[in-house]
């Protein structure tokens, strides 16, 4: 084995693209996160960097543009969002999102921000490409170039 071998688990996602493709797959994880404390996320995957990153779809690994994806559809039981720093005292915003494919999905954000600077805009204004959107019964990781609108909406 090479001294240069990481260890990863596989995580299972379903990446939608902007051709409108959906691939089933799984990403590659590692044990520690550089980016916080804990094993890494998708998340992580998504936001650490611009390019390239491996996923493998029917047996097959292939390099997935991030700038091509439009959004990560996480498995039900996967919590990636409630582990961020800040999850219990973020505010929840009840938001649209208006995709470039016309699409769009009603779910919750979460705004971990000081008080005051906690609205939908300063969410916009985040630094984070790939942002968690959770729906009633999963969470996404929307990819906030193709977000063309965001609208606070009234929860139901």
């Amino acid at each position: 084995m090479s001294e240069f071998w990481v260890e990863k688990r596989r995580e299972a996602a379903d990446v939608t693209l902007v051709t409108g493709a959906t691939l089933a797959g799984v990403f590659f994880l590692a044990g520690s996160s550089q980016l916080h404390a804990g094993p890494e996320r998708v998340g992580d995957v998504l936001n650490f960097e611009p390019g390239f990153f491996p996923f493998e779809c029917n047996g097959e690994t292939s390099l997935i543009n991030r700038s091509h994806v439009l959004k990560v559809i996480l498995p039900p039981q996967m919590i990636e969002a409630e582990l961020d720093a800040g999850y219990d005292v973020g505010k929840r915003r009840h938001v649209r999102i208006l995709l470039t494919t016309g699409e769009s999905i009603t779910g919750h954000v979460v705004v971990s921000r000081p008080y005051g600077h906690d609205r939908l805009s300063d969410y916009a204004q985040a630094y984070e490409r790939f942002r968690y959107v959770e729906l009633p019964d999963r969470t996404l990781l929307v990819n906030s170039a193709h977000i063309v609108a965001l609208t606070e909406v009234q929860s139901s």
